[in-house]
C-alpha cells in the first residue's frame, strides 16, 4: 500500500517499533520507486511517543494522509485470555489508531488544513465477530471512530474512511491466523464466492483512490474488499468446531 502511494508521487513516512525493519523497508521501497520514504521509530501504544512522532513529521511539512494499519491479534479461546492479552490487542489496534488520529486532526485544524484518515479494519467488523473478541472490539471501535469523526470533523475538511480487507495472504499473518490451511483448493479460498484470495495490488489501488481527491465526497464509509466472503461467514465460526487438542497444538506452536 505504501509503495503504491510512493509510485503515485507521495512522500511516505512509515513508523513502527523496530527501527532496523523500518530502515530496510524504506530502502527497499525507495530503490523500487525512486521516491522518498522516511522511517520513524514509534510505539503507537504510547500517546507521548505518538505526539513526538507527529512533531517530527510536521517539522518537514504537514501530513496529508494518515493510515492506521497497526494491529495485533492472535488465536485463543476468550476464556483463556489474560488482561495483558486483551490489552495487547486493544492498545495497538484501537488505542494506537485513536492516538494517531486525534494527534493529526488537532494539527490539521490548528493550521486550517484539510486531511484524510484511512483505517484498515476487517470484514468481521460487519458482524462484530472475529477470531478473537478483543480484535472484534478494536475493529468495531475503529469503525465507530470513523463514522463519528466524519460528522464531527467534516466541516473542517477532514475525511475519515475505512477499508475492510479479506484474505490478502502474507507469510507471517497466514502462519498465525490460518494455521495448517492452504491458500488454494481446500483452503480458505473455497469459502470465498469469487474463488480466490485477494491480490495486494487490488488493496493498494483501493486505498489510493479513497485518500485521493477523486474520492473527496466520500467520508464515514467502510469499503469491504474480500471477494464476497463476508456474505457467507465472518470466519470466526470455523473455530467453534475446534477440539481442545487443536487449541492446545496452536498454543504450543505459538510458544
Amino acid at each position: 500500500m505504501g509503495e503504491r502511494f510512493v509510485e503515485l508521487g507521495a512522500e511516505l513516512v512509515i513508523c513502527g517499533r523496530r527501527l532496523a525493519v523500518l530502515e530496510e523497508t524504506a530502502r527497499r521501497i525507495g530503490e523500487r520507486t525512486g521516491g522518498k520514504v522516511t522511517p520513524i521509530q514509534c510505539d503507537v501504544r504510547d500517546a507521548g511517543r505518538v505526539e513526538a512522532m507527529m512533531d517530527e513529521i510536521w517539522r518537514s511539512g504537514p501530513l496529508a494522509v494518515l493510515v492506521n494499519n497497526a494491529a495485533g491479534t492472535f488465536l485463543a479461546k476468550t476464556e483463556n485470555l489474560s488482561h495483558r492479552a486483551v490489552d495487547a490487542v486493544l492498545s495497538t489496534t484501537l488505542h494506537g489508531a485513536v492516538y494517531c488520529t486525534i494527534s493529526a486532526g488537532r494539527r490539521w485544524m490548528a493550521a486550517g488544513a484539510k486531511g484524510a484518515v484511512l483505517s484498515i479494519l476487517s470484514p468481521t467488523t460487519i458482524t462484530g465477530r472475529a477470531y478473537t473478541v478483543p480484535s472484534a472490539i478494536a475493529k468495531t471501535g475503529l469503525l465507530a471512530m470513523t463514522r463519528s469523526l466524519a460528522v464531527e470533523w467534516g466541516s473542517k475538511g477532514i475525511r475519515l474512511v475505512a477499508i475492510a480487507p479479506g484474505l490478502f495472504p502474507t507469510p507471517g499473518a497466514s502462519a498465525r491466523l490460518l494455521p495448517g490451511e492452504r491458500d488454494g483448493v481446500g483452503g480458505p479460498a473455497q469459502r470465498i464466492p469469487l474463488g480466490r484470495v485477494g491480490e495486494h495490488a487490488e488493496l493498494a489501488n483501493l486505498a489510493s483512490y479513497l485518500v485521493s481527491d477523486q474520492a473527496a465526497y466520500i467520508t464515514g464509509e467502510m469499503i469491504v474488499i474480500d471477494g464476497g466472503a463476508h456474505l457467507r461467514t465472518s470466519g470466526a465460526e470455523d473455530l467453534l468446531s475446534w477440539t481442545d487438542e487443536q487449541w492446545e497444538e496452536l498454543r504450543r506452536k505459538r510458544k
